[in-house]
Parts: structure tokens; sequence; C-alpha cells
């Protein structure tokens, strides 16, 4: 199991920053590595592959409680992965609600770009459109 990674060994192997595995160790995702003679953290391979998964997981989006729950239910390699795919169908479906509403904010900003005619500041449809109506502020 254990390997003896140094944290900036492990940090450079996941493209994770240090920072960052200090804290999935304090949250929990990590569990607290050895120690070696002089105190320093050592990292197995246990370490790295479930550091890996983590920062894939991040990668594609997944929330810390999210990857936190697929961390447990890999734990258990002979349980029903229907919750796994719960979690990720409800993760896909946040990502088509984002991208619905991103293309929502496209076509208003394509809107307001298309608005402009040149001019001077005091002439700018974009800042009109921008500012606040009605002495909302």
């Amino acid at each position: 199991m254990t390997i003896g990674l140094t944290i900036g060994e492990l940090s450079r192997r996941t493209g994770t920053r240090t920072e960052t595995i200090r804290y999935y160790e304090k949250i929990g995702l990590l569990a607290p590595p050895g120690r070696t003679a002089g105190n320093y953290r050592a990292y197995g391979k246990d370490d790295l592959a479930r550091l890996s998964f983590i920062r894939r997981a991040r990668d594609l989006g997944f929330s810390i409680g999210q990857i936190r729950e697929l961390l447990a239910l890999s734990d258990d390699l002979s349980r029903d992965c229907a919750t796994v795919d719960e979690i990720a169908s409800a993760h896909l479906h946040e990502i088509g609600r984002k991208l619905a509403d991103l293309a929502a904010l496209r076509r208003e900003i394509a809107t307001l770009v298309a608005s402009c005619r040149g001019g001077t500041i005091g002439e700018c449809r974009i800042l009109e459109a921008l500012a606040p109506r009605n002495g909302a502020a």
C-alpha cells in the first residue's frame, strides 16, 4: 500500500494543488496520510487512486457532496449501482439546466451587441440596457 509519495509528488501526479489535498484531508475525502520519521506526509497507491478519482469527478463538475457519496458507494463493490446512476443522472440534469441558462444568457448578450450602432458612450444601447430602470439600484 505505501509507496511513500510526498504531498508534492502526489500533487504533481494528480494535477491537484497541495492546498487542495490538505483541504480534502481536512473534510475527510482523503484519509490522514501516514507520516515519515521526519513527520512528512507519506501517501500510498490507494491515496493516489482516491485523489485521482476525486480530481476526475471534480473535473466533471460533481460537487464535494456528490463525490463523498460516490466514494462511499465505491467502497462496497457488491452493492447495486443504481444510486451511482441516480447521482450521475441528477448531475447530468443540472448540467442541462445550466446549459439552457447559458444559452438564454448568450441570446440576451447577442441581442445587446447587435443593438450597438456605434456613436458615443452617451448613446450606447448596451450601457443603457444595463442601467437600472425606474430608480432601481
